[in-house]
């Protein structure tokens, strides 16, 4: 199994696209019958959006479930906890025994930094599991264990999958993410105490030269 990750450019709003493929080494006669789930656990560093997950699934670009009862994607990095991701992987067009999912993944604010304006993040190599509708021996070789999961996204019935063994192509994910600097901390406060009162200003201004009011 292979993962890249792509990450967010200059200006972007912190954003990267975890992308995932894999690949069987042997073959299986009719994986039109099988399911792969890809079961990812987020670090704290890092949050899906729930929103932009359900206008992804809408137009059938992704499909995947957050497993967390209080997920607050605004909360920094400090005050976050891990979760996890269950992305339903579909058959590449273009290869006879690969699947491939995707999630769009975004950087939580961290906490200043007196040093080295950067910090990182380590994603984990994710679970594979496995469901088929028939049965084949090679699989259940593979196989460490079973593992209960929704059978599919729109389908809340819970299907015994296969927690299979696979072999990685690359470690697992470092992300780089860059966080502000402590001694910039009073500019940072100034300019943007002086731009909230200038704007302020402007506004009560333009209240009182074009408003009406009426006693």
């Amino acid at each position: 199994m292979g993962g890249c990750w792509d990450p967010p450019q200059a200006g972007s709003d912190r954003r990267g696209d975890l992308l995932i493929k894999v690949k069987f080494g042997e073959s299986i006669e009719d994986l039109q019958t099988c399911q792969l789930l890809i079961k990812h656990y987020i670090p704290p560093g890092l949050f899906v959006d729930p929103y932009e997950l359900a206008s992804l699934q809408e137009r059938n670009i992704t499909e995947a479930l957050i497993i967390s009862e209080n997920l607050d994607i605004e909360a920094p990095n400090y005050l976050s906890k891990e979760f996890e991701v269950l992305i339903y992987a579909r058959q590449d067009s273009q290869c006879i025994d690969c699947f491939q999912a995707f999630l769009p993944v975004h950087y939580r604010y961290h906490q200043p930094q007196s040093k080295d304006g950067e910090t990182f993040i380590v994603l984990d190599n994710p679970d594979l599991l496995m469901y088929c509708d028939q049965e084949f021996p090679v699989l259940k070789c593979w196989a460490q264990s079973e593992v209960a999961a929704p059978c599919a996204l729109k389908n809340k019935n819970i299907c015994q999958w296969y927690n299979m063994q696979y072999k990685s192509v690359s470690k697992n994910v470092t992300l780089q993410v860059p966080v502000g600097l402590t001694l910039h901390t009073f500019l940072v406060c100034s300019v943007t105490l002086l731009i909230t009162v200038l704007c302020s200003t402007l506004i009560l201004v333009a209240v009182f030269k074009y408003g009406h009011f009426s006693l």
